[in-house]
């Protein structure tokens, strides 16, 4: 579905209109000539940021005259949308590219464009033109907005189109976007990050910290709300520390009390929290504004206070737990997400057994784990002591043994209640969606359903999921 309140071209792309122009009539004569419209498949690797960032992808594409395919065999344009925070979503894209190698060239007028934060790094740029040179255009999470341009050299001029930025001043909010949902939207608050945690490169690849003007996000969320939109996730590397480059002072929790107030909007949510960041003013405010949902993803990546020195995550064990003690004492029913790090450098038996004790102490209602990855260009690289990959296995085992069952106890005290559920899929009228809590739940209903918010009672619970009834 086309978020038709978003299409706006922004003044960097006005400068360049006679190619979006042409490239657009170029569209259209190809659907007189064909009888189709020209296709585009969106590989999409890693976070809800990327995810967002397909979807504006998705709305450029559609503005000049495309229209979407799932089956990237069927497509004139297939777009890699990348991740390089871990090892694994990089290599999961050399593989993919070389599949899509072989339709390239049973169809040499597709165009293969690879995009996201791995274009960010040279290096990994000057690898796909060099290994994968069928590759067309190759752009940033910078110049998303210069993709018709691209397109145009691309298919038009014929030459190989290259757009990358290093920073975030070159951003432009006003794109056209594609949601993928229309009762449920991504928006964002922040772009980059300013933190420098030692295993991360995302501040090396989107950029400093940018915060939005809190006119324009409150602007954007009312169009959503008017477009039918009932659950809002606002999305920043580090939501909590929103506001501290715009020469008004506007906190994340100001902001939240905006939102809050805009009819339509029935949730709203935040990814993601930082721990260093995480003030009393917003608890109070996760309290006050009743549409905010009562779950707070708090990655708190290892338990030993050496280990998060050496991460520079800028807090210790003893202030995390002292958060968590704030929330579940002002807010009892509130759910705590994390991440958790096994094997990061240096990272003794001893260490390893202080992450046990935090997953012990606070009971989270789920976690993402990760075995540590190395990522050149981060400090954590460069460290001495890395962790050899069997120990990091056999501590990742550890940790879910310790883990899991906590999360089914946490699953097995809904039983029997009841929660509001929005629902956001359906399959052969067995329905999903989540409780406010963000636990997913399965049941049966009707598809009339989609996007709506019912009353469901907890009948069977497992490690990952729910299951539940409709009350009538």
């Amino acid at each position: 579905m086309t978020d038709k309140n978003y299409e706006i071209i922004s003044e960097d792309i006005r400068t360049d209109s006679d190619k979006i122009i042409e490239l657009k009539n170029c569209n259209e004569q190809f659907f007189i000539m064909e009888g189709r419209r020209k296709k585009y498949h969106i590989l999409t690797y890693g976070c809800q940021m990327n995810e967002h960032d397909s979807e504006k992808i998705a709305g450029m594409l559609t503005s000049v005259g495309y229209e979407e395919t799932d089956d990237e065999k069927q497509a004139d344009l297939v777009i890699f949308n990348t991740c390089l925070i871990r090892e694994n979503a990089e290599l999961r894209v050399f593989g993919k590219l070389g599949e899509v190698k072989g339709l390239k060239r049973n169809n040499p007028h597709m165009l293969v464009a690879v995009c996201g934060c791995m274009m960010q790094r040279q290096e990994i740029r000057e690898k796909v033109l060099k290994k994968f040179s069928f590759v067309d255009i190759i752009f940033g999470t910078n110049t998303i907005h210069e993709l018709p341009m691209l397109i145009y050299d691309a298919e038009i001029n014929k030459r190989k189109s290259v757009g990358i930025v290093d920073d975030t001043k070159s951003i432009y909010e006003n794109m056209p976007k594609r949601r993928k949902f229309k009762h449920k939207a991504l928006v964002n608050i922040t772009y980059g990050c300013d933190n420098f945690c030692t295993y991360c490169v995302v501040p090396y690849v989107r950029g400093r910290e940018k915060s939005r003007e809190p006119d324009d996000i409150i602007r954007e969320i009312k169009a959503l709300a008017e477009d039918g939109c009932k659950e809002v996730t606002l999305l920043g590397q580090n939501v909590n520390s929103y506001g501290r480059n715009l020469d008004k002072k506007v906190t994340f929790a100001d902001l939240l009390y905006q939102i809050n107030k805009i009819d339509g909007i029935e949730r709203i949510r935040f990814m993601t929290s930082h721990p260093k960041d995480l003030t009393d003013d917003l608890i109070t405010a996760i309290k006050e504004c009743g549409k905010v949902c009562r779950h707070v993803h708090l990655p708190v990546q290892a338990g030993s206070n050496e280990v998060l020195r050496r991460m520079n995550r800028k807090y210790t064990k003893e202030h995390y737990l002292s958060l968590v003690e704030k929330l579940r004492k002002d807010l009892p029913d509130i759910a705590i997400t994390t991440d958790i790090i096994v094997g990061f450098p240096g990272e003794t038996e001893e260490d390893f057994l202080e992450t046990i004790d935090m997953v012990k102490k606070v009971r989270f209602d789920s976690a993402f784990t990760f075995l540590y990855s190395m990522r050149e260009g981060t400090a954590a690289a460069k460290m001495e002591n890395q962790i050899p990959d069997d120990v990091k296995h056999k501590r990742f085992d550890r940790l879910l043994e310790v883990l899991y069952p906590i999360v089914l106890e946490k699953n097995k005290e809904c039983l029997g209640k009841v929660f509001p559920v929005l629902v956001e899929t359906v399959e052969n009228n067995r329905l999903t969606g989540r409780t406010e809590h963000f636990r997913l739940v399965h049941f049966k209903g009707s598809r009339d359903l989609v996007g709506e918010i019912v009353n469901v009672r907890i009948t069977k619970v497992k490690t990952f999921h729910m299951e539940g009834e409709i009350l009538e």
